[in-house]
């Protein structure tokens, strides 16, 4: 069994559409797959010409019914080249959520993005998302039939210890620095309760959006917060981070599905996060407290609820440890994958 996987700038990116990726790979790997990887280069979904030249080459150098799985970051812009090619070829789309849903877009280039990715999505012979959420966008707004998306919600794996319980209450976000990830919002959230106690560490990846990573270092500095939130950056091992942690808190604008929260579910803690996207179905209401996009005051409400609230937060944190335990894990993801993939072939 051999699939060719597609997949644009850097696998070992630590992003949640980038560790889905390497899971799945390795997870079709144990399951008996040849899994030849096909790099498409960088800047995706907004690539240069010769990027996105040499991108369409390289597939289109693949020998006639070859299977070839494509993360949605690159086929949603691929769509003259599936318009093209596709057909010779078996495709299968990845999708993380919809192009279009990116924050910080123009209403010009989101439109663009979303035809150019209903057009790619309309020459697949099947598409994999990773969330009901996402099955639902494709389906209302991208044109895509239902009985052609299967859904693989990401696996998550068991935590070795239960999170901890300080003094201080530590609160836990994980998230690229990048606007649709919110954590302005959580700045200014955590600065409306700066008369309670607690401390705070942010995770994520800079490189992607160095503007936004900067605006939220100045803006941390601005607020008087520098010796109380900790910008960690880029790690190899989060699980320290979140068996550390008291509380779990991200202002995602959108999800397509939302790992970091099945992760922070996993290790029963309690979340404050956005009715955004598909989080709402991965945090039950027993497991945290979802408030309105970009509410600010909503979301410092739900902070001062659970830092101040010891009851509050022990029935919270005893939801997410149930929810937890409810979560597949990624032999799961994988096997239902290469089912769909052995459907193919």
């Amino acid at each position: 069994m051999r699939l060719v996987f597609a997949f644009p700038g850097n696998l070992d990116l630590k992003t949640g559409g980038y560790g889905y990726d390497r899971r799945l790979i390795a997870e079709l790997e144990a399951l008996g797959w040849q899994v030849d990887l096909l790099p498409l280069g960088d800047g995706f979904p907004h690539p240069d010409a010769a990027v996105l030249e040499a991108a369409e080459n390289a597939l289109s150098a693949l020998r006639d019914d070859t299977l070839v799985m494509i993360d949605g970051l690159a086929f949603g812009v691929l769509d003259q080249w599936a318009a093209r090619q596709a057909g010779r070829l078996i495709v299968v789309a990845l999708v993380h959520h919809p192009l279009a849903f990116e924050t910080g877009l123009s209403q010009d280039r989101a439109e663009a993005l979303l035809r150019s990715e209903a057009g790619a999505l309309s020459h697949a012979r099947h598409v994999i998302v990773t969330s009901p959420e996402t099955a639902r966008a494709l389906v209302a707004g991208y044109g895509v039939a239902e009985e052609n998306i299967s859904i693989a919600a990401p696996g998550t794996d068991r935590p070795a210890s239960a999170a901890a319980c300080n003094e201080v209450p530590h609160i836990l976000s994980v998230g690229a620095l990048t606007p649709r990830k919110g954590h302005d919002v959580l700045v200014d959230a955590l600065k409306r309760v700066e008369d309670l106690s607690w401390t705070a560490t942010i995770v994520g990846s800079p490189s992607l959006d160095v503007d936004m990573a900067a605006k939220i270092a100045r803006q941390i500095d601005d607020l008087g917060l520098g010796e109380r939130i900790t910008l960690a950056g880029t790690v190899e091992d989060i699980g320290p981070f979140f068996a550390g942690a008291d509380l779990f808190a991200l202002a995602s604008r959108y999800e397509g599905y939302g790992m970091v929260f099945a992760e922070a579910l996993a290790h029963g803690l309690p979340i404050i996060a956005c009715r955004a996207g598909a989080v709402p179905d991965v945090v039950p209401e027993t497991a945290g407290i979802l408030v309105p996009v970009d509410d600010g005051d909503a979301f410092a409400g739900a902070l001062r609820s659970l830092i101040c609230d010891a009851g509050l937060r022990r029935q919270k944190t005893e939801g997410a440890r149930q929810a937890g335990a409810r979560l597949p894990g990624w032999a799961q993801t994988g096997r239902l994958v290469s089912d769909v993939l052995e459907q193919m072939r």
